[in-house]
Order: structure tokens, then sequence, then C-alpha cells
């Protein structure tokens, strides 16, 4: 048996039909930048997620440079600021920040939900600190709760960096409802992905929005007047009509998702490989299985010899990085042995029940 760790063909299949009308309705439009199909999906995005507003975007990386753009726009940061982010998020969090002329603070993690530590962030705070960047690595949501408190007692901006939270809740309440407001992916690989890079930024600032929405667009709202110094960062009309097909299965294809993890959780029994935890705060979206073994290697290569293929989330912490040398001097023990030692494992709605079951007795079989 050969089980990819994703295969895009097979989870995009139940759509085919349906993308390809949709893209037939863009192409006999004549409309292919900034037309019906992105204003509907944001309608229908924002809906989702229960905000006011929600402005489609090239990426999720440019959702939120943006915001941070934009509040500087309206004088709310200025350069050099601090932003405090997990030391153990995706290299795209950090580059946000500096590319929007701000200075990343990078804090450890919780070891257990891999997600930013309130007790680091309050460490972290300084004179400088303007606000906080919480990532829902995985698919799980931050512990948000301590955040807003400590944000509110120190007057700071709270961002999240949901591009791996689509449907997630915490407390009840989605992903992008939970900050001032939030950058979301549809990256291919996304539980909601598109067929190609999109983004969004959801928010119920009304001034905020209509900032992020005039700065992807050249700093313009009628065209040829520029009233800011914007960008192009603008989600197309075939990739909002794509996401507008997929939406309405969010939900669906989450179970499927929450119904493999779940056989994983209760199935998976090894000593040697420790399973992800889900906090009792809300419910996991299930972006990405991750598990944490010692020999790595090893691991994925008793895995591949079973034809079931594994990815790592993410082999090099972003302070390792060539592209940050200013950050490699930073202890961060906790992030870095996460980055040595974790494994994701197939987990998509495309998976057969003799699959899961492949992958369940591999990694229980693994070091016996």
């Amino acid at each position: 048996m050969n089980i990819p760790f994703l295969d895009f063909k097979a989870v995009n299949e139940p759509y085919f039909e349906a993308i390809q009308e949709a893209v037939k309705r863009v192409l006999e439009s004549g409309w292919y930048i900034l037309g019906k199909e992105v204003e509907a999906f944001e309608h229908e995005f924002s809906t989702y997620c229960g905000v006011d507003h929600c402005i489609g975007v090239g990426n999720g990386l440019d959702a939120l440079i943006l915001i941070f753009d934009a509040w500087k726009t309206m004088g709310l940061l200025q350069d050099g600021d601090e932003v405090i982010v997990p030391a153990n998020t995706y290299i795209a969090s950090i580059l946000a920040i500096g590319k929007a002329g701000l200075a990343p603070v990078l804090v450890e993690p919780n070891p257990d939900t891999f997600n930013i530590s309130p007790k680091a962030i309050e460490k972290a705070i300084t004179s400088k600190t303007r606000a906080i960047m919480a990532v829902h690595l995985y698919g799980q949501c931050a512990d948000m709760d301590p955040i807003h408190e400590l944000a509110t007692k120190n007057k700071l901006k709270v961002v999240e960096d949901a591009a791996q939270a689509h449907g997630a809740t915490y407390r009840t309440k989605k992903a992008g409802t939970l900050s001032d407001a939030a950058g979301f992916s549809f990256y291919p690989g996304k539980n909601l992905g598109a067929i190609g890079d999109a983004g969004a930024v959801v928010t119920n600032d009304q001034e905020l929005a209509q900032t992020i929405s005039t700065l992807r667009n050249y700093g313009s709202q009628e065209k040829y007047v520029n009233r800011l110094k914007g960008q192009n960062s603008r989600l197309d009309e075939i990739q909002a009509a794509i996401l507008r097909v997929k939406l309405p299965f969010l939900d669906r294809d989450t179970e499927l998702r929450s119904r493999i993890a779940e056989a994983y959780l209760q199935g998976i029994s090894n000593p040697l490989v420790d399973l992800p935890e889900v906090a009792a705060y809300g419910t996991h979206c299930w972006h990405l299985f991750v598990v944490r073994v010692k020999d790595r290697n090893a691991f994925q290569m008793h895995m591949a010899n079973h034809g079931i293929g594994t990815t790592i989330h993410y082999p090099i912490p972003p302070h390792h990085q060539s592209a940050y040398k200013e950050l490699q001097n930073q202890s961060l023990p906790i992030t870095e042995q996460i980055h040595r030692e974790v494994v994701s494992i197939p987990l998509n709605p495309a998976m057969r029940p003799s699959e899961i079951q492949a992958v369940i007795d591999a990694i229980s079989q693994y070091g016996k």
C-alpha cells in the first residue's frame, strides 16, 4: 500500500465538476479582478467566521503584513515597535512582522500544544511592545483568554495567524474572531484550499477593514486615485470562485479530519511516539497531525518502508535560518527540541479506512 502524505488531486476530486463550472462562470463574466466572486466570498467567509469584515488578499503572508501596515497607516504602530510571536511558528509569521518594519520578539511555546505560552509572553513584554501574534499552529487555537488579559493590561493589539485554523474554535468562538484582526491562508494544502495562492484578513474593525481594502489595491478605492501608499495583493476572481465551491463543505471535511484524528489518538499505542494533546478549551480542526519522536530519521524511514509518506513542519526553527542571523544567539530550548522531533503523518478527508488503519499499525509497530 502506498499512502502519500497529501494527494492534492484526491482531496480536490469531489469538487472537480463544480470548480470547472465556477472557473467557466468567471471566464464568461469578463471580470477577473475584484469583482462579484471576491465580494461574494468575502461576505460568505466573514459570515462563516462570525465577523463583520473579510478582505480577500493575495496570500496568507500578505494578510498579516497588511494588518500591521494598516495599523501603521492608522497611527497605531510605528517602525521598530515590538511584536511578540511564538518562536516555533512557520517563518511567514515572523517575516510579516519584519516586512511591516516592526521587530519580532520570539518566545517559547507550550510544549504540549505547540502554541505560544502566555507566561512566556508576559516575561517578554517591554516598553516597546505593541502587539502579540497568536499563531494557531497545526489547527488548534492558542489559549486566548490569558493572552487577552495581558493585552488589555498592557494596551497591546492582538493578531491571529489563523493560516492553519479554518473552523477551529476557542470556547465556542471560531478562529478569526479571537483578536483585533486575523490573517488566513488558502494555500492549496490548507483545510480550505484554493488552486493557487490566496488569503484573507477578517476583523470586526470597520476602519481597519477599509484601510486594508485600500492598501491591497495600490492604496486606491477609486481607479487612478491613490489615497495611500499601498501594494498589489488582491484575491483574484477565479480563486474566490473556487473557494466559494469548497467553503460550504468545510465543516463536513473538518468532521472527517476529526474522525481520523480520533482514530489515531485511540488506535496508536507506542511509548516511542508522543501524540498531540487536544486542549480542553476548544476544538482542533486538524490541519496537521503532528507526533514527536526522538529519532525522527529512523521513524520516517520506518514509515517509508511501510509505504507511508511523512513530512516535517518544520525542520529548522526560524531563529536558526540564515535569513535571521541576528536572532541566532537566542536560547530557545523548547522550540529547538520541538523542531528536532516533530513529524507530520497523513491526515486528510480523502483517506480511506484501510489507509487510516495502515498508518495506525505502522506507527504502533515502530521500534518493535
